[in-house]
């Protein structure tokens, strides 16, 4: 299980609190440190990050994974023409991480980060450490401290 530098780097410069937990084959499934058995994490409780681009440069919209992207929205709240962004772009913005699974600290990256208000209405977050097999897991309020940077909104729908 493998931390991306940068994400790994920017937890421990915010002091934040979190606990990594590994993947098991199944996807929706996670084993927590000292646990014989995996349990499901409700998608509405893991962060999901979705580059864009405009000619502005890059931008990171973070909702959960039970949702799905309102991107006229996003465009109307940012004043921006986003658009998805190439997977060249996501390889030029996260070098240290899969493109499968980005971390929600889209400034860690230099990149503008929006985050989906529904994201903090449950106790706890999970999200992408930088790779396939290791996710974050931490309580709201610290993940709301660890996004103070990002700008807020709502524009995203629930599918799930």
């Amino acid at each position: 299980m493998t931390m991306a530098t940068k994400l790994a780097r920017c937890l421990s410069r915010t002091e934040a609190r979190f606990e990594t937990v590994r993947r098991p084959g199944r996807p929706g499934q996670l084993a927590h440190p000292g646990d014989d058995t995996a349990r499901s994490i409700p998608a509405d409780r893991l962060a999901r990050t979705v580059l864009l681009e405009d000619d502005k440069g890059y931008l990171a919209a973070v909702i959960p994974a039970s949702h799905h992207l309102k991107l006229a929205e996003l465009r109307e709240q940012t004043g921006r023409k986003v658009a998805y962004a190439h997977a060249d772009g996501v390889r030029e913005v996260c070098r240290d991480c899969d493109r499968q699974a980005l971390p929600p600290v889209g400034m860690a990256y230099g990149t503008l980060t929006w985050i989906d208000d529904s994201l903090l209405t449950h106790d706890d977050v999970y999200f992408e450490a930088g790779d396939r097999e290791a996710l974050v897991h931490m309580n709201v309020d610290d993940f709301a401290q660890l996004m103070s940077e990002a700008r807020r909104g709502h524009f995203s729908h629930r599918v799930m």
